[in-house]
């Protein structure tokens, strides 16, 4: 234990918020928020409890940091062009795909949005962050109907698509055996299609 906080200590600041917030994330797909504890978190990442209050002023400001690399990793996923698919493709494909359909990121997701009511620091992230989200789907979406000859409402039928794939999260958490990718992505399309067109 000793040694192991002695390879910690040389560690960088960024590197050490990296090791907090894995270490956040593992406690909440573990057991929900009631893991999430000051206890728990340093006890996951084998560092002083004097870490989380130096790097993030208070458990609150952990998890948002730990709410705000969520969505950074999520976007950065849902962004990434593969090769072959259109841009909206790509963004289907990527949702309904691990990393991002995963149970154990959906339990994540699921704490976090289940304490945004009750929480007005995480409150004030997410309506940041949930705009950033939004728009990138709105892009994707007005860009291929535009493609296909169509004017639509992005920021209506982006909305929609947001709820969608939301519920796909729950239903993940539930009863994973119930929708599989396949399914995911025939639904997301049979949604998308009347809107956007073929």
């Amino acid at each position: 234990m000793a040694e192991t906080q002695k390879r910690k200590a040389r560690l960088s600041p960024a590197e050490r918020r990296a090791l907090l917030e894995d270490a956040a994330c593992a406690c909440i797909a573990r057991g929900g928020i009631r893991e999430f504890t000051v206890d728990k978190v340093v006890a996951e990442a084998s560092v002083s409890r004097g870490l989380i209050t130096h790097h993030y002023g208070s458990m609150d400001g952990l998890l948002v940091a730990v709410y705000s690399r969520m969505y950074r990793d999520w976007l950065t996923v849902m962004e990434t062009p593969r090769p072959g698919l259109s841009r909206i493709e790509a963004m289907v494909d990527a949702l309904v795909s691990p990393p991002l359909f995963d149970r154990e990121v959906m339990n994540i997701w699921l704490t976090l949005w289940g304490e945004i009511a009750n929480n007005p620091v995480l409150r004030a992230a997410h309506r940041e962050l949930y705009d950033d989200y939004r728009t990138s789907i709105m892009k994707a979406l007005s860009d291929a109907a535009k493609r296909n000859g169509r004017h639509i409402d992005a920021e209506t039928v982006a909305t929609a698509f947001i709820c969608l794939i939301d519920g796909f999260g729950v239903q993940r958490c539930v009863e994973p055996a119930l929708l599989s990718e396949e399914n995911a992505r025939a639904a997301c399309w049979a949604f998308l299609r009347p809107h956007i067109g073929p």
